[in-house]
């Protein structure tokens, strides 16, 4: 039972200090300053959560994480029940508690009136103890099942599902194309939010489990899908939604314009050690980030270690307004201004900006060319007369999204059926039109967040248990795409 309380006793919201900006910027270690972490005021936050009738931050969650419970574990200091109440319905809480935006916090009740509960901070505290304590030890299934099931894509949706199903007895193995395991967390997401260290040990653990792995193979180019398939008793497709979005505007062949994900993945490997010939570099460069969410953020930090001699980020819309419209009530996930730590760092952000054409000479980009956004009666956005104007620009990024996962070799080789947005088609059970071909996470559900990622890891190993025995014990957390079609 929590502290009723609380929340009066305890008004404030309090996070742990960062690194100061000047130190941060001189290296790619985390942001967080783990010299100010501090276990009263931690447990001060999780008192603030108070005894609510109903925890509206169950909803927010995709993983319908038990928040309240660890919460209250944490404000009486039981720390290895804390972990065991948050790994009971999450694989991988030191990602989530990274890089996920927190949208149980926008859903918690204290933020009708107050600052929401530290919910992000508290769950990443937990995982850090329990690690410190020895208390992430593997979970090694007492029986075989015999069964045997390939998992192609080590994001956090693939290694959910595969750390689910080896722990109910079947034999995986899990497919990278990349030299290294994690997926778009080794490689899309920079040091400085995610230490490589946190994936690192968490694959530690999955093996000792028994979970396979096998890096440096493309399923599609290496082994046929259809071949894959023939293999094994269920296959699991985790591939994400890694095509971007382009912009296709006069100028767009010029030398120095860029996707954000090339550009971020040679600046994590560089950042992991490893000669990156030819790598695309912002040092002393003008830096144009074209999108202003989280990708187009990881571009900011990354060009600023780099340094960049001027980093500018354009977004087509409006700035967003400092706390909720009233089209965005409680609670719901309201889309508001928000200050990432790479924004903290540096950099200009403008708004109602609209790219019209890539400027360049001999062949390189020199300038973008925008123009105030309109608005027009129809909803749509066009550029306004007159108000072009030239941003120099010696290296473009385009962070504007993606638009779904690579589907080219999926659907020739095996036969699965696409959507018509781009997705891989699946069902209510994450099933494909090919028999035991399942599909999960953004491959199936279009980018996302990793929370969602690892929501469908989850329910899709528990549809693949039931697929191969016809029963399951596995969890089964109700995603929005299950609620979506059971509706």
């Amino acid at each position: 039972m929590a502290d009723p309380r609380g929340f009066l006793k305890h008004r404030e919201r309090e996070l742990p200090a960062s690194r100061p900006v000047p130190v941060r910027l001189l290296d790619w270690s985390e942001v967080r300053d783990e010299l100010t972490r501090d276990e009263p005021t931690l447990r001060r936050q999780a008192t603030r959560c108070m005894d609510c009738g109903i925890p509206f931050c169950h909803q927010g969650c995709p993983l319908g994480n038990l928040i309240p419970e660890w919460n209250d574990l944490v404000r009486e200091g039981h720390w290895s029940d804390a972990i065991e109440r948050l790994h009971a319905t999450n694989n991988f809480p030191e990602f989530t508690g990274r890089i996920c935006p927190a949208p149980c916090e926008t859903s918690c009740v204290l933020g009708i009136n107050q600052p929401a509960v530290t919910i992000k901070n508290i769950e990443v505290e937990i995982i850090d103890h329990a690690f410190e304590d020895g208390n992430v030890t593997p979970h090694v299934p007492q029986r075989q099942t015999g069964k045997t099931i390939a998992v192609v894509g080590s994001g956090p949706g693939g290694l959910a599902a595969a750390q689910q199903l080896t722990r109910a007895g079947h034999t995986v193995r899990v497919y990278e194309k990349d030299d290294r395991l994690g997926g778009l967390l080794r490689y899309g997401v920079p040091d400085f939010k995610l230490d490589k260290m946190h994936i690192d040990r968490r694959i530690a653990q999955m093996e000792a489990e028994g979970t396979r792995f096998r890096t440096g193979t493309a399923i599609g180019t290496d082994i046929a899908w259809d071949e894959l398939r023939a293999r094994y008793d269920a296959v699991l497709v985790a591939t994400g939604a890694p095509k971007p979005r382009d912009l296709p505007i006069p100028g767009r062949d010029l030398d120095g314009i860029h996707y954000a994900m090339p550009y971020l993945y040679q600046g994590n490997k560089a950042a992991a050690g490893d000669d990156v010939p030819d790598q695309i570099h912002a040092e002393g460069k003008h830096v144009i980030v074209i999108g202003g969410g989280d990708t187009g953020s990881d571009c900011i930090g990354t060009a600023l270690r780099q340094k960049a001699a001027s980093v500018t980020t354009l977004a087509i819309g409006k700035k967003p307004p400092e706390a909720r419209s009233e089209t965005e009530p409680w609670p719901t996930d309201p889309r508001i201004f928000e200050i990432s730590s790479s924004h903290e760092e540096g950099g200009t952000r403008e708004y109602l900006a609209s790219t019209v054409e890539f400027v360049g000479e001999d062949g390189h980009v020199t300038a973008l060319r925008v123009a105030e956004t309109q608005y027009n009666p129809d909803g749509s956005r066009t550029p306004t007369a007159g108000t072009e104007r030239d941003l120099p620009a010696d290296l473009v990024l385009i962070a504007m999204g993606f638009t779904g996962p690579e589907t080219a070799e999926l659907s020739s080789q095996g036969g699965l059926a696409i959507t018509e947005r781009g997705a891989i088609q699946r069902g209510e059970d994450y099933a494909t039109n090919v028999d035991g071909v399942f599909v999960a996470g953004d491959a199936g559900r279009g980018a996302s967040l990793v929370v969602w990622a690892i929501a469908e890891g989850r329910a899709a190993a528990a549809e693949i248990d039931q697929y191969l025995l016809g029963s399951t014990e596995l969890p089964a957390p109700v995603t929005a795409h299950t609620a979506a079609i059971r509706a």
